[in-house]
């Protein structure tokens, strides 16, 4: 039964008149009284009894009156909820980041967004980043934002993948401020597994330059630069994590900046996105993006 249907139905027993009823639910009488008459043949059976004032139910429909006035409002809630569904993904933007991202450089991102669409509904979905690229390649994300070595090659080669730089970063060292100096010529470091993005940068573009002389020992491994950066913290050994995830530990002298002393690496942050692919918010995001290459 349709949901108006029970309104009209509740509005005469709750007027106990159906010009009353009528009134409310803003039809003319003549009206009202036909789609009460329709309603009554649809059911088969007649609601109200006519013959008393004010209007009554008749006692097999006013059994059903709580039940008429509990299907109503569940009718009421799956209607708004439907239609507060339909403008959340009309509005939707989702965003695979890469996990190094999340920590320290996405929440900016997603606040210019929102300043620039206040009713974007933004689903922010943390990940590696080989996992970044698959959730946009099986659609799950409009857009992946990932780092870069700059001048190495996208790694999707594709000409329905569209890739943009939206800022600098850098991998830098840091060493917990109060971690004693090394007895030896081994010094501790927080490495990375070598099958994930930043254990393929250190290898390729940090260790190979590392000075001669002290002996670099890996203490513990983790693919986390949030954990990575708390191990260095803690003074467990030295950690290479981006700039942007230690500034804060930096400015309050909870970590040292080695880059003075070790090399770090350049990085680029990228967005990515499957070529004329995306809503209306993720098409206008994606021009905000392209501005930024061109200022």
């Amino acid at each position: 039964m349709r949901l108006e249907w029970l309104e009209d139905i509740l509005a005469v027993a709750e007027t106990g008149s159906l010009a009353e009823a009528a009134e409310r639910r803003h039809l003319s009488p003549s009206a009202f009284s036909r789609r009460i008459q329709l309603i009554e043949n649809y059911v088969g059976v007649e609601l109200f009894d006519r013959s008393r004032k004010p209007v009554q139910l008749h006692p097999v429909a006013a059994d059903y009156r709580d039940r008429m006035v509990e299907l109503a409002g569940a009718l009421r809630h799956l209607r708004d909820d439907l239609q507060r569904g339909a403008r959340l993904s009309s509005n939707r933007l989702v965003l695979a980041s890469q996990h190094a991202l999340t920590a320290a450089l996405t929440p900016s991102l997603i606040q210019s967004i929102q300043q620039r669409h206040p009713q974007a509904y933004v689903r922010l979905r943390s990940a590696n980043l080989d996992e970044c690229f698959g959730l946009l390649l099986s659609g799950q994300a409009d857009i992946a934002l990932a780092y870069r070595v700059p001048g190495e090659e996208h790694p999707i080669q594709a000409d329905f993948i569209e890739a943009v730089e939206i800022g600098r970063d850098r991998l830098i060292p840091v060493l917990g401020m109060n971690t004693p100096a090394a007895a030896s010529d081994e010094v501790g470091v927080v490495a990375y597994p070598a099958d994930v993005f930043f254990g393929q940068v250190m290898q390729r573009h940090v260790l190979p330059r590392l000075e001669e002389g002290p002996r670099y020992v890996p203490r513990v491994e983790t693919a986390l630069t949030l954990a990575a950066l708390e191990l260095a913290i803690e003074g467990i050994g030295i950690a290479w994590v981006p700039a942007s995830l230690a500034r804060a530990a930096v400015a309050e002298g909870r970590v040292a900046d080695l880059s003075d002393q070790l090399p770090g690496c350049e990085l680029s942050v990228t967005a990515v996105r499957l070529a004329g692919q995306g809503g209306e918010i993720c098409t206008s995001i994606w021009s905000h993006f392209m501005g930024l290459v061109a200022t």
